[in-house]
């Protein structure tokens, strides 16, 4: 089964704690829940108050953090306290193997993330350590983008080269292009608007579950 992480970052910004409660109660497997710098990624977003809020609201909720900041270690510890499952930090950023440590050392999830530039082979010396690998589609930042097709074949170059956990995407994903990922083999999919813009936002859950 195809997991869904609906982004929390498409919600709209006046009802999160509505957005939360129709993410779980419509089945979603996860929330994702991006944390932007400004200075890493073009754009400023959440912080841990948020996500103690909401684990608090919904503690059964799988909180899916993804950190797109310079210097993640700082803010490791913080965002497990705050509540935390998986936490995810970029290969490209700063002290990259002393996050993936100090996450698994907490008990969280570890996962790693590439831009699209990013080739899977940079994640070779760190792939037994690793829960998950987030491959971005779009450059990150900003939500709305168009998916970027030519980084689909990094899933497969992940799994040759022995990576058998999940993989997952985030970037431009919606129903019209979702079993493409799936058939790539990505079983995690970030959805944005796709999700808490839809019509039916269970119908989204039930057809990415299908997968």
């Amino acid at each position: 089964m195809t997991k869904l992480s609906p982004s929390i970052l498409a919600a709209d910004p006046l009802r999160l704690g509505d957005a939360l409660t129709l993410a779980y109660t419509t089945g979603c497997d996860e929330l994702h829940f991006d944390v932007m710098d400004a200075h890493f990624v073009p754009n400023l977003s959440f912080g841990p108050a948020l996500l103690s809020a909401m684990k608090k609201q919904q503690p059964d909720m799988v909180y899916d953090v993804h950190l797109m900041l310079s210097d993640p270690l700082q803010y490791v510890d913080v965002f497990a306290q705050a509540g935390a499952n998986i936490l995810t930090v970029h290969q490209e950023a700063n002290d990259f193997e002393a996050c993936i440590r100090r996450i698994r050392e907490l008990g969280m999830q570890a996962g790693a993330s590439l831009k699209p530039a990013t080739p899977a082979q940079a994640l070779q010396p760190w792939l037994a350590q690793l829960d998950r690998v987030l491959l971005m589609t779009v450059e990150p930042g900003f939500g709305g983008q168009k998916l970027m097709l030519d980084v689909l074949p990094k899933a497969q170059k992940l799994r040759q080269m022995g990576f058998a956990d999940e993989i997952e995407a985030d970037g431009g994903i919606g129903l019209s292009n979702m079993k493409l990922l799936a058939d790539s083999g990505i079983n995690v999919l970030v959805m944005g608007t796709a999700f808490f813009k839809a019509e039916n936002p269970a119908g989204v859950a039930q057809a990415v579950h299908a997968l």
